[in-house]
């Protein structure tokens, strides 16, 4: 049967697909106390399975923005989500810290292949001057995901065990798959694209080699590694691959992997540098507070994830408010508002964190921290991603989804380290009083994730506005029928 597709039931179904990706970013969070004694591991280890996940979910999104122009987003999303599901089950029935690490590191590239065929069919579907409601469904279901995690987490860690924050990822992936198959038009970009290779392997690598160094520093004593090579050269060794990326994307006279003249666009080059900040800022900021409030205040999982609830449920309402109302103001100050207000809630929460804290004060900064959240996605990505060049449109979304989960390796990777090294020079200084230990380092390390917020309002004041013109010929979604 042949029929027009629906382009909010469309949205609806890819987005279980991208809710499903983005709780898998913070639901780990909330289960690292158990894993750590379950999996008879340390804080580093755990730490990777977060780290691996954001890695392989990044690394390979440029590329994969491209496979959907070649072969359909439909298609290439379908396998994501399918790649996604069974990589769930494999990460639950895993039995070591290694195995684990592994399953989640294919459950990223399930992540990879799917995040940019989201935004790819926003565009498809939406015309310019409807599409900031549509941003604002996307933004919300990224804001509430991302917070919601450490929720569903500690219900699932509480009463069935931490391999349950996979297992629900089964019949979610199962009702989400079959809805795409149903309410998702088969559509099949006009513009197929090449496969730059050589961009692709220097990327990987580089990055690879920055979030292993950076990650495993306090690991290694910040010394070596294996035989000569150390810490250190290793992290160089890995700015220089990025830097030699970035000149072959410049001088590849083909189709590079990042064609640097969309970032002649201002508003994407300040949306791409906003992305990661809130990208570093939301993975960053759960680790010190999760082990904050279970190993310090002594929360359950599930309280710890009740403590959060106001926080996603503020930001899930906000999100869809601000994506209308991003139409029709300046959005660039709802980013800014955003960015401030997210940074304000963890700074409240640093001045508030001590040993004997009762945790449900911090539930209005939290509710700020919810605000800030809400307020930020569907305005950024709005302003990104509006006045990009259809013929660019892949490449962009691959960027744009690609700098935010580069953010959050970073911020996973970066925080992971600082925390653990305040950690042990705290426990010195207060000569192994745990609690007051643990509490000095957590507040310490939250700092890091509130100065790079502030950068990225600071980015986000570069961003101009757009005024969103009704769709043109040029523009306009193809006209076929989906068939279903």
């Amino acid at each position: 049967m042949t029929r027009q597709a629906n382009p909010w039931a469309a949205l609806g179904a890819l987005c279980i697909g991208f809710f499903m990706i983005l709780l898998d970013t913070t639901i780990v969070s909330i289960a690292i106390p158990a894993m750590v004694h379950e999996l008879h591991t340390d804080l580093n280890a755990v730490v990777w399975v977060i780290s691996i996940y954001l890695l392989t979910y990044a690394v390979p999104m440029l590329f994969t923005s491209r496979l959907g122009d070649r072969f359909g987003p439909k298609r290439v999303f379908l396998a994501g989500l399918a790649v996604f599901t069974l990589a769930s089950l494999w990460c639950g029935l895993s039995g070591t810290a290694g195995m684990l690490i592994t399953a989640r590191a294919v459950q990223g590239l399930g992540a990879a292949l799917m995040t940019p065929q989201t935004l790819a069919f926003i565009t498809h579907l939406f015309p310019p001057a409807k599409r900031g409601p549509a941003m604002g469904l996307w933004g919300g279901v990224a804001g509430l995901a991302t917070i919601t995690g450490p929720l569903l987490g500690g219900v699932l860690v509480d009463n069935l065990g931490w391999e349950w924050i996979f297992f629900v990822n089964v019949p979610i992936g199962l009702v989400g798959f079959v809805l795409a198959v149903f309410l998702v038009p088969d559509w099949q970009p006009r513009h197929a694209h090449s496969f730059d290779v050589l961009g692709i392997l220097l990327s990987a690598a580089g990055l690879a080699c920055l979030v292993f160094g950076i990650q495993n520093g306090q690991h290694y004593d910040w010394g070596r590694v294996t035989g000569p090579i150390t810490i250190f050269e290793l992290i160089g060794a890995g700015v220089l691959l990025l830097v030699v990326f970035l000149l072959w994307q410049r001088f590849n006279q083909r189709e590079p992997l990042v064609p640097l003249r969309v970032f002649a666009n201002r508003n994407f080059s300040a949306g791409t540098v906003t992305a990661a900040a809130i990208g570093f800022a939301m993975t960053g900021m759960f680790v010190p507070l999760v082990i904050y409030v279970q190993n310090v205040l002594g929360m359950s999982p599930t309280m710890a994830g009740l403590l959060t609830a106001p926080m996603s449920l503020l930001s899930g309402i906000v999100a869809p408010f601000i994506g209308r109302l991003s139409d029709k103001v300046n959005a660039k100050y709802l980013v800014m508002f955003g960015f401030l207000a997210l940074a304000a809630g963890l700074t409240g929460s640093v001045l508030q964190a001590r040993a004997d804290t009762n945790p449900w004060s911090l539930v209005p900064v939290l509710l700020l921290c919810g605000l800030g959240t809400g307020s930020v996605f569907a305005p950024m990505s709005n302003v990104t991603m509006s006045s990009v060049d259809r013929k660019l449109a892949g490449a962009a979304s691959g960027i744009f989804n690609t700098s935010r989960q580069i953010g959050g390796v970073l911020g996973s990777a970066a925080v992971g380290v600082l925390l653990q090294a305040r950690i042990t020079a705290s426990m010195t200084s207060e000569h192994g009083n745990a609690p007051v230990a643990v509490t000095d380092a957590v507040r310490e390390t939250m700092l890091l994730p509130v100065a790079v917020l502030l950068l990225g309002a600071v980015a986000a004041l570069a961003m101009r506005r757009v005024t969103p013109q009704p769709a043109s010929p040029a523009i306009r979604p193809e006209p076929e029928p989906a068939k279903v």
